[in-house]
């Protein structure tokens, strides 16, 4: 498996991708995931890749020098003379493409699937930056403000603080801090994803970048980062009020009367004279399952309800990282 995050913020993009492979618990290897293409102060593109590592390495190596004849303009098109990372995009689309044709009939008879899912992003001078999810039919979509950040591979562990901290407004360092916090959730909850680690900061309108780093078990930043982010997670948990059960003295109880949301049902034992007949069995719901129904327009206010309040709660947030940047 793999675990590799992108993500495009006003201030610049942010790259991370971990570097372990496996093919049986008896095969796990470190191979990178990650190439850096950059020519000076005129473009600037990283190519992260998951799946079936001979693919993603086939299509990394074709990319260097791969053309995709434009009909429309009869140009040869490469990542080097496009002009656009849409184009790039489209030239890395092709490049997975030519690879399924000459590969996929063979891995089908082995009883291998054509599988790559790959993140790509940059910028081109004259243009912005821009960031695409690649997918192994050589289609591809774009982040935008709304969703600002792509994951492959083992996503699940490091999307929930993504999804609370990432904006579009969010600082680069930060941005670059809740990448790593993310790959450390990652690297704690799931084996096939581990170090090291291939980070890639740039900024805005540069078109190159020094801020590459390659992260191991030793490096002090990141054992800092995992101590504390265990430790004050520890402390965030341990300073919300357990459930009152019994009411007393608290401002949040738990058990409270809901029009709308009922608790579950007992099923007790039946008597045993229901023992001697089983006519109609299985035509009716168990007991816990029969509850009261909860009209439709009542879920959906629920809903609104939700939503509404994490909107009000997204909007505090902002408000507040705004106020931290002006002063």
């Amino acid at each position: 498996m793999t675990y590799c995050v992108a993500l495009k913020i006003n201030a610049g993009l942010v790259f991370l991708s971990d570097s372990r492979t496996n093919a049986g618990l008896d095969q796990i290897s470190t191979f990178r995931k990650v190439m850096l293409y950059e020519q000076p102060g005129e473009r600037f593109m990283v190519l992260q890749s998951a799946g079936n590592l001979a693919i993603s390495q086939s299509i990394r190596e074709l990319l260097e020098s791969f053309q995709l004849h434009d009909s429309a303009t009869d140009e040869y098109l490469s990542i080097w003379n496009v002009r656009s990372m849409f184009d790039a995009a489209r030239v890395l689309g092709a490049a997975v493409r030519h690879v399924y044709d000459r590969e996929a009939a063979a891995l089908q008879r082995a009883g291998v699937d054509f599988n790559v899912s790959m993140i790509f992003g940059g910028q081109i001078q004259g243009e912005r930056m821009r960031l695409f999810q690649v997918y192994s039919a050589g289609n591809f979509i774009e982040a935008t403000s709304e969703t600002p950040y792509f994951q492959i591979g083992e996503s699940k562990y490091g999307k929930p603080v993504l999804d609370r901290v990432i904006t579009s407004e969010t600082p680069l360092d930060e941005a670059a801090k809740c990448a790593l916090v993310s790959m450390d959730s990652t690297l704690k909850s799931n084996l096939s994803v581990g170090l090291p680690l291939d980070l890639i900061v740039y900024e805005n309108n540069r078109f190159a970048t020094d801020k590459i780093v390659c992260l191991d078990a030793d490096n002090p930043y990141l054992r800092m980062l995992h101590d504390s982010w265990g430790e004050r997670l520890r402390h965030v948990f341990d300073s919300i009020e357990d459930p009152a059960w019994d009411g007393g003295q608290t401002a949040t109880p738990i058990r409270m009367h809901s029009p709308r949301a009922h608790p579950l049902a007992k099923v007790g034992a039946p008597a045993p004279a229901q023992f001697q007949s089983t006519a109609g069995a299985g035509n009716e719901p168990p007991a816990a399952l029969r509850q009261p129904v909860v009209p439709a327009q009542a879920g959906l206010s629920m809903a609104s309800e939700y939503q509404r309040w994490q909107s009000a709660e997204e909007q505090a947030r902002l408000q507040k990282q705004a106020a931290l940047s002006k002063r």
